[in-house]
């Protein structure tokens, strides 16, 4: 049944009570206020379910500090926990912190309600009444959970049926079909959503989708379409096994592929992923939907340039929609509308020649699978700008050994006019001793190698341990006439960084040297 009398979409985030199930996750009290404030203030869902009663004295606390914030804010009626039908004990945990609402949780399967319970479902059915009326007496508004709704309302919709009436009765405020091991299709969602609404028109179901089968924003996206009126969330997917229905895709996928709205900012979800992702300890894929890292990235250089020329690779998942920026990525795959791209936010010009050789180090830099960002991007282009333009001196090969009560100690074959000199050295350092094989196999060769007068490091900011690494390396030669003599390198490791400014160093003191004057 198509619902035409609604056109917004309740969202009940549960990231602080059934995401907190995630295996090894809790969260500080002080860090379920901060999500809540976040969820309710900036990101705007409609209502946030907080805890389980009778967990434990650090769940208590928590939901005593959410709800003495929300009473302030006057939300408190945005707040739930979750109860069970056992009279008055989890009624009386939730008023004892000062809250004023319950999501009872019933049993939604025959199976479940004999089989966990050990209870008929007359039994059962006894148990809930008797909560309700405890919950009345404390002035708490009730919900109520089928769990294992999935199962039930195929296996045993008689059972479903009178519970069903009897939460009417009670005066439910909200019913929750809870899909809770995540078995349902798509198809499946629609036909037995509709079931549910055509049945009961005036009561107010809402879907809580899990993700065992990759198909929970999917299934929420059915439960809408047929005729729910609540969506069931959780940051980045917390949750049991595969967890629950992501925030993020849910809100997107309503407002794209369906007549209904939510109250959702947009722009607030993936920061709001982000600090999840911080407080729960638990890594977000860099290729997840909306909030990942690499999802408003274009890698291949066609796509930069399609973009370039009129936004061709672009949807309405644009990245601004949700507080993100397109990025154009550096690596074996670019090309030059890539490197145009972020030139540009840069504010760097180039001209045509000094864009090849940019372009063909980040290439080369790709090949190694270094990952590079726009944060690199001035330090590779400091690095070609200033390589000498005829290399004649090589560092054909090194190998730098350091370990733990060792003394460091360095092989090099260095190349110079068509022979190659090989050395092994130690040093206080792996540096050190790579720059005593330098000297020994340079001397070989007959090259001058200067001393090294300032040695400095620079990492893009961002803390990245793959972030490139450039080192500016200053030389001061024997010949007191001559200036000092910086070079540059660049690359994700440290050391070869400082390889790359050390060969750089002996081609330029070969190019900077004059040649002698013929003997008369």
């Amino acid at each position: 049944m198509k619902r035409t009398d609604q056109k917004r979409i309740a969202v009940m985030d549960t990231t602080l009570r059934d995401g907190e199930q995630t295996p090894d996750l809790s969260y500080f009290p002080a860090e379920k206020l901060q999500l809540a404030r976040l969820l309710l203030t900036e990101v705007g869902v409609d209502r946030i379910e907080i805890a389980s009663t009778r967990v434990s004295e650090g769940e208590r606390e928590a939901a005593r500090l959410v709800v003495d914030w929300a009473r302030k804010k006057r939300m408190l009626p945005r707040v739930e926990m979750l109860g069970y039908c056992d009279g008055s004990t989890s009624v009386n945990w939730i008023a004892g912190t000062g809250g004023r609402v319950m999501n009872l949780l019933t049993k939604g399967s025959e199976r479940h309600c004999r089989v966990q319970l050990g209870q008929t479902p007359k039994e059962h059915r006894k148990a809930v009444t008797q909560t309700f009326r405890a919950a009345k007496r404390k002035r708490i508004k009730v919900n109520a959970y089928l769990e294992d709704w999935s199962n039930g309302v195929r296996d045993s919709f008689d059972y479903v049926f009178a519970m069903v009436e009897l939460l009417r009765e009670l005066g439910a405020a909200r019913i929750y079909l809870a899909d809770t091991l995540g078995i349902m299709s798509p198809a499946d969602v629609t036909r037995y959503v509709d079931l549910m609404v055509s049945t009961w028109p005036g009561v107010v179901f809402e879907f809580h989708a899990h993700n065992d089968y990759g198909l929970a924003a999917a299934n929420v996206l059915a439960s809408v379409r047929a005729g729910a009126r609540g969506a069931h969330t959780s940051v980045n997917g917390l949750g049991e096994r595969a967890g629950n229905a992501r925030l993020a895709e849910v809100v997107a996928a309503i407002h794209d592929h369906t007549e209904f709205k939510t109250g959702v900012e947009e722009t607030r979800l993936a920061s709001l992923s982000r600090l999840v992702e911080t407080f729960s300890g638990k890594d977000v894929a860099d290729n997840t939907p909306i909030v990942g890292r690499d999802v408003y990235t274009q890698t291949a250089g066609i796509h930069a340039d399609g973009d370039a020329k009129g936004e061709l690779y672009a949807s309405r998942l644009l990245p601004a929609r949700f507080g993100e920026r397109r990025r154009y990525a550096l690596g074996k795959l670019a090309g030059r509308a890539s490197l145009e791209h972020n030139l540009k936010a840069l504010g760097i010009a180039l001209g045509t020649e000094e864009k090849s050789l940019v372009l063909q180090r980040i290439v080369e830099l790709g090949e190694h699978k270094n990952r590079i960002n726009v944060e690199d991007l001035p330090y590779i282009i400091a690095d070609v700008l200033k390589s000498p333009a005829d290399q004649r001196v090589r560092v054909v090969s090194y190998r730098v050994v350091v370990g733990t009560n060792e003394t460091p100690q360095a092989e090099i074959v260095l190349a110079y006019r068509n022979k190659k000199s090989t050395a092994k050295a130690s040093g206080g350092g792996g540096y050190d001793a790579f720059m005593n094989a330098i000297r020994k196999a340079a001397k070989k060769l007959q090259l001058e190698v200067p001393r090294l007068a300032d040695f400095r490091v620079r990492i893009p900011p961002g803390g990245r341990t793959t972030a490139l690494v450039e080192t500016v390396i200053t030389w001061k030669t024997d010949d007191d006439s001559q200036e000092n003599l910086t070079t540059l390198g660049v690359d994700s490791d440290q050391l070869a960084a400082a390889v790359i400014a050390t060969e750089k160093m002996l081609n330029a003191v070969v190019l900077r040297k004059k040649p002698s004057a013929k003997k008369s």
